[in-house]
């Protein structure tokens, strides 16, 4: 049983403000490269109509050139509240894109601070800002004066143990203008390893008056409350947790308003919803959407008799036929388990 305390009850029944922007939901989809593209968050928005959804990253330079601009910063009707989510290390090129990114539709402005992975970190971006506290400041600062939607910014605790300085750094991002910060209680060497350390959280919560949104190992209506409760944030966004889950986002936030912790998925909801997932990816982006699919199929796929099975067949399919035959097969043999 999950126990919301008073206190904390009190605090979600209000909405979340972000500057100039209210939100209806204090759960948030996190951007995910390669992951929360225009199906993915499709599929989201159906059980978490009012949470803010992001874009998967982009980099500033790309969005400059209008290279990703239509691939990456695609949004659909009802997908408001959105918002895109922006790398680099120059501002200026982060300033540009912010611009063009706000003529998409974007109702906020993230900037990523955190991301672990070399690619990114051997161009100035993501987590290594985090060692470049002045240029992290400048770039918000930039994207601040030119946009005139919020801007908020995502990092991690540190760049390792010997180096967190999550609260000198989140006053410094404050102080530049941002106005939503959310935190992964990791630093970058952990890269998704070993648990996230809220208490990191809770410390810079304390020493903010935007709202700070908690990040990390929040995979359950159980561990977003006791997150909630053990770091007072103003909300929690949702990462590894959503992959081959869409309905997470949507669960938290049910409970959140009503105190009803909802009925879980059965294998068989998992597999239409992964049947709908596939149909989106081929419906957005032919073939390549397809080969795509194969990794979301993947994580659909588990927790029934049969499913190691099937989850090698689906990571082979070439055809969206192939991939419905398969789904298919698999639901029919789960309805008269699940009737």
């Amino acid at each position: 049983m999950v126990i919301v305390s008073p206190g904390l009850q009190a605090r979600l029944s209000q909405p979340l403000v972000i500057g100039s922007v209210t939100l209806h939901s204090r759960v948030l989809q996190s951007p995910l490269s390669g992951v929360t593209d225009r199906a993915f968050r499709q599929l989201v928005r159906r059980y978490a109509p009012t949470s803010m959804l992001y874009t998967e990253m982009v980099q500033a330079t790309g969005v400059c050139h209008a290279q990703q601009l239509e691939k990456i910063m695609d949004i659909g009707t009802g997908e408001q509240p959105i918002s895109i989510q922006l790398f680099d290390c120059r501002p200026d090129f982060m300033a540009a894109a912010a611009r063009k990114a706000v003529a998409e539709g974007a109702k906020t402005i993230d900037i990523n601070m955190g991301c672990p992975v070399n690619k990114i970190t051997k161009k100035g971006g993501g987590s290594s800002l985090l060692c470049q506290p002045e240029v992290a400041e400048a770039i918000v600062r930039a994207v601040a004066e030119a946009v005139p939607v919020p801007v908020t910014v995502k990092t991690r605790i540190g760049w390792d143990d010997d180096h967190i300085n999550a609260v000198e750094f989140a006053r410094r991002m404050e102080a530049a203008g941002a106005q939503m910060l959310t935190l992964h209680g990791r630093t970058r060497s952990q890269g998704y390893q070993g648990p996230a350390r809220w208490e990191w959280i809770g410390r810079v919560k304390a020493a903010l008056s935007i709202p700070v949104i908690a990040n990390g190992d929040i995979v359950s209506v159980e561990s977003a409350v006791r997150c909630l409760e053990e770091t007072g944030a103003d909300g929690v966004m949702c990462s590894r947790g959503t992959l081959g889950y869409p309905f997470l986002v949507g669960e938290i936030d049910s409970f959140l308003k009503t105190g009803a912790v909802p009925s879980p998925p059965t294998p068989g909801d998992r597999l239409r919803c992964a049947r709908d997932h596939l149909g989106l990816l081929w419906q957005y982006k032919g073939t390549r959407g397809i080969h795509q699919a194969r990794k979301h199929m993947a994580w659909y796929v588990k927790g029934f008799e049969g499913a190691a099975t099937l989850r090698q067949q689906l990571c082979q399919i070439d055809t969206v036929e192939a991939g419905y035959d398969l789904l298919d097969g698999a639901i029919a043999g789960l309805a008269g388990i699940e009737s």
